[in-house]
């Protein structure tokens, strides 16, 4: 894949047009608050795994509109946590098995992996179904309830990860200095629209993030799930508009904006699924202390191991 977004010197300059909708504060403040007003009923059952080195827990907690959330929740066995990290799952996959999961457990914190609602069948098992309709849409998840920011998906998806902030901060060993929360692409996306959402989010780890920039990343790049929008378009022609303000609440852009959590982002500059200039868009808008790491010969796989090493060290400075 060639280079095709814009030259390093303007990425690190570049400023999204994303802008946020008058009531987008309100608009969470309200989808939050009605989600809170249910139980979170968290249960932590343990599994045995085989995994002596760590004790493992199959989660079930209340998501958006009370609907039950699956999740794996793994911390070092006999010893205290160091650290908790919210775990989120790139596009199309699920929770899948706890064994591929332990890099945080075995830097000694716990670890809160959260199933996304109704994927998991892609690349990894899920097995949190999504009970909410939608009317028309394209196959994916991008265009499910595009008509109204009320009806559209990653409503759903961002609260059930607020919520899994809420399951995290309500086990006795959780220490809330020390909560971070991490993801690549899809993960990454949700990791920021979380941290913008939550003050408790000490640290944000955006791997590669996806959900960033839209009126940028629409049309920009042909490869999905961007392209799930524009073929939407292609065939709804009149509902432009509508959808791009449905994104406009749903833009990592406008999260970015209100986070004073740490930040360490990648972005990857031959990235033909997240263009660079998409993930530079949420980078230079983040509210709070932030440092980016870029690779410049990579598509979309980023850093891989060699940024969850980066993920590490940076983790240990920032919140000890």
């Amino acid at each position: 894949m060639p280079f095709f977004d814009l030259p390093p010197d303007q990425l690190v300059r570049y400023r999204s047009s994303a802008t946020a909708p008058a009531d987008f504060d309100a608009f969470w403040a309200e989808t939050l608050s009605e989600s809170r007003a249910k139980p979170l009923e968290a249960v932590f059952e343990p599994v045995n795994t085989g995994l002596r080195l760590f004790d493992v827990f199959d989660v079930t907690y209340a998501g958006f509109g009370g609907h039950p959330v699956k999740g794996w929740y793994i911390k070092p066995h006999g010893v205290e946590p160091r650290g908790t990290v919210v775990k989120f799952i790139g596009y199309g996959g699920g929770r899948a098995v706890p064994q591929e999961h332990l890099l945080w457990p075995a830097t000694g914190r716990a670890v809160l992996v959260m199933d996304t609602r109704g994927q998991g069948a892609a690349w990894s098992r899920g097995d949190t179904p999504d009970p909410v309709g939608s009317f028309p849409a394209h196959p994916g998840f991008m265009t499910r309830g595009i008509n109204d920011p009320k009806d559209y998906y990653y409503r759903r998806v961002y609260t059930d990860g607020v919520r899994a902030i809420d399951a995290a901060l309500g086990r006795s060993e959780t220490n809330p200095e020390k909560l971070a929360v991490v993801g690549g692409s899809q993960g990454g996306g949700i990791s920021i629209a979380v941290a913008g959402l939550d003050s408790r989010v000490k640290a944000a780890m955006p791997d590669v993030p996806f959900l960033c920039d839209f009126p940028r990343a629409v049309g920009l790049t042909t490869r999905d799930p961007y392209g799930e929008i524009v073929r939407y378009l292609s065939v709804h022609r009149e509902k432009a508009e509508m959808a791009y303000r449905t994104l406009s609440y749903f833009d990592g852009v406008n999260f970015s904006a209100r986070s004073q959590a740490a930040a360490l982002f990648s972005v990857a500059l031959m990235d033909d699924v997240c263009p660079p200039s998409t993930v530079y868009g949420a980078f230079n808008a983040w509210a709070g202390p932030k440092t980016i790491e870029s690779y410049s010969f990579n598509n979309h796989e980023g850093g891989g191991t060699w940024q969850e090493r980066r993920q590490v060290a940076w983790l240990d400075e920032t919140l000890g």
